[in-house]
């Protein structure tokens, strides 16, 4: 186990941190505990999860299990928090965070451009509650202060947000949410530890979608929340083990596989997705390219400033959008035509403005303008896997043609 009182690298951390060899058969590899109970040596105890805490013995999973707590032990290493809190999936682990944060007659102000599942949960959900819902383009500190109240409790960001790779000044937006009582979520999917540490630009809490990046291969779900100890304490037991949002150990285990090599597939993740987005540039077909590394992205310098890496996403509008994704799910030959993001495969989905507008978003003019100035009537978001790059180009050119 890596001592607490060295200094490590990433990439060290991301193999190391959270595990140890096993004391009984000196396992180099983490073990997979797949069972939901765990016999007691004493009785003692509550039958309820209420005041337990992480120095009790393992009782039952939906509590705590073995495995995922070494998931979680690596992911607050990764990110420089305190302790993590790990779910089923991402939307498991953002819908806990709200409930566990707001109250009725509380606000969230919400990014103008966030996940769709999580801007439904917003405006579909919460309202239900009693709680206040404002918008603003947090790229854009004027209207963020416009949407603050005094009743605000929560800045919800997601940086680079998800499809149109806008950004948020996370430092700048802290202060700000700080400033009129708030406490600042930051959804790092799309950027992960290895690009930009939210907390250690002020955020309060870093949210991961585990299916994502983390994860890497496209066969597990999971979300985790990262933070300080005490109010993920309570966000464990309010949230994760009453609602019962628990991952399958058998996922932690492949995420936890999935993280060791993280800082090493990010590193190819970018420099494939800054070649491929250089090719779109470059195609007579293609009429913005979004991707945080290119200097030509509008946040560009905020980029070099906060990301210290560009990651794998891109998104791109084309002439005749959805005439062009049929024909792309037609003709692509090495990327996938399908949602998600974060394999080592690449994948490539055609996101509409009318219909997120329509069923997630639901902006009003303002900000579906702001919105329509990255996305124009739709993009492709392109997740760019592990590939040779020469050859995502080629696919992506024959299948443009």
């Amino acid at each position: 186990m890596l001592k607490k009182d060295k200094t490590y690298g990433l990439r060290t951390r991301a193999v190391h941190a959270g595990e140890a060899p096993d004391p009984v058969t000196g396992a180099s590899a983490p073990n997979l505990v797949m069972s939901t109970t765990f016999a007691l040596s004493q009785p003692g105890g509550s039958f309820s999860a209420l005041g337990s805490s992480e120095d009790d013995p393992y009782v039952y999973t939906r509590w705590a299990n073995p495995t995922v707590r070494q998931l979680e032990q690596k992911l607050a290493s990764l990110e420089g928090g305190e302790s993590a809190v790990v779910f089923a999936t991402g939307m498991a682990a953002a819908t806990a965070l709200l409930l566990d944060r707001l109250s009725p007659g509380q606000q969230v102000v919400m990014s103008d451009v966030t996940y769709p599942g999580v801007a439904e949960v917003v405006r579909d959900t919460l309202t239900r509650f009693g709680v206040g819902v404002a918008v603003a383009d947090l790229s854009d500190p004027e209207d963020l202060c416009r949407a603050l109240r005094p009743e605000t409790r929560l800045v919800w960001a997601e940086t680079p947000a998800n499809p149109i790779l806008k950004l948020t000044d996370i430092r700048q937006v802290a202060q700000l949410a700080h400033r009129a009582g708030a406490e600042l979520v930051v959804d790092s999917t799309f950027a992960t530890p290895v690009a930009t540490r939210p907390l250690e630009l002020g955020a309060d809490y870093v949210l991961h979608s585990l299916t994502k990046y983390l994860g890497g291969h496209g066969d597990a779900l999971g979300g985790a929340v990262v933070g300080r100890a005490e109010p993920l304490a309570k966000l464990r037991q309010n949230e994760a083990i009453h609602l019962g949002g628990t991952i399958s150990p058998f996922n932690a285990w492949l995420i936890m596989r999935g993280l060791a090599t993280l800082p090493l597939r990010m590193a190819a993740h970018a420099e494939n997705a800054l070649q491929v987005a250089r090719f779109l540039q470059s195609h007579p077909q293609v009429v913005q390219v979004n991707y945080p590394g290119l200097a030509a992205h509008p946040q560009a310098e905020l980029a070099r400033r906060q990301m210290a890496n560009f990651s794998g996403m891109l998104a791109f509008q084309a002439r005749d959008g959805l005439p062009l994704a049929r024909k792309l799910a037609q003709r692509l030959e090495v990327f996938h035509y399908a949602v998600s993001l974060g394999h080592h495969r690449s994948l490539i989905f055609y996101l509409a403005t009318a219909d997120l507008q329509e069923h997630s978003f639901r902006l009003d003019q303002e900000h579906l303008a702001r919105y329509r100035a990255y996305a124009g009537d739709g993009v492709f978001r392109v997740s760019v896997g592990l590939e040779d790059a020469e050859d995502l180009c080629r696919d992506l050119e024959q299948a443009l043609a």
